[in-house]
């Protein structure tokens, strides 16, 4: 059975030309509500941020809408597409989103130039090249290729990951703490 949003709800209206849609969802972590009942409307092209005390759910719904975590209750839609809903869940590689976290989560054992290429499927080794080169540009750090992540400094670190969450071009980007 697909998901029906509740035309009802002042949320359902805009979904059909949203492009991230949360519709009352709800998060708990054993007996702690980290998400409670939350509505949102993101549209296509805007900058959305999140703001509030530490602990108070920020990380837990972007980890909801990029599929790391299933909410108890409620929908999310990305595009056109149901990705959470009775019945319905797609897995965080089948979403097209991208994310950067606070830790920025590299891989240790592999170069710049490889971190950025991991999420790239289906490109032959020139193209792989031109677009990771492409996204070095990018972040300002062309000349960091060949290094490894404890070779970087905090802030370069965050760029390669914001460059390797870009590298497959999700449609979605996500960032927590960013800055």
């Amino acid at each position: 059975m697909a998901f029906k949003l509740n035309r009802d709800n002042v949320c359902a209206r805009k979904a059909w030309s949203s492009h991230v849609l949360l519709d009352n969802v709800s998060k708990s972590f054993d007996k702690v509500r980290a998400v409670s009942g939350l509505t949102l409307v993101v549209e296509k092209g805007e900058f959305f941020s999140l703001l509030g005390p530490s602990g108070c759910g920020k990380t837990t719904t972007l980890r909801l809408i990029g599929g790391l975590d299933r909410p108890d209750e409620g929908a999310i839609t990305i595009g056109n597409e149901v990705v959470v809903g009775e019945g319905v869940w797609v897995p965080p590689e089948k979403r097209g989103v991208g994310i950067v976290f606070q830790d920025y989560a590299l891989f240790p054992h592999l170069t710049v130039f490889k971190n950025i290429a991991f999420g790239l499927k289906g490109c032959s080794p020139k193209e792989l090249k031109q677009k990771v080169m492409e996204l070095l540009e990018m972040v300002g750090l062309p000349h960091m290729a060949h290094k490894y992540p404890h070779e970087l400094s905090g802030g370069e670190r965050q760029r390669i990951t914001l460059a390797r969450s870009l590298a497959p071009s999700p449609k979605v980007m996500l960032l927590d703490e960013p800055f």
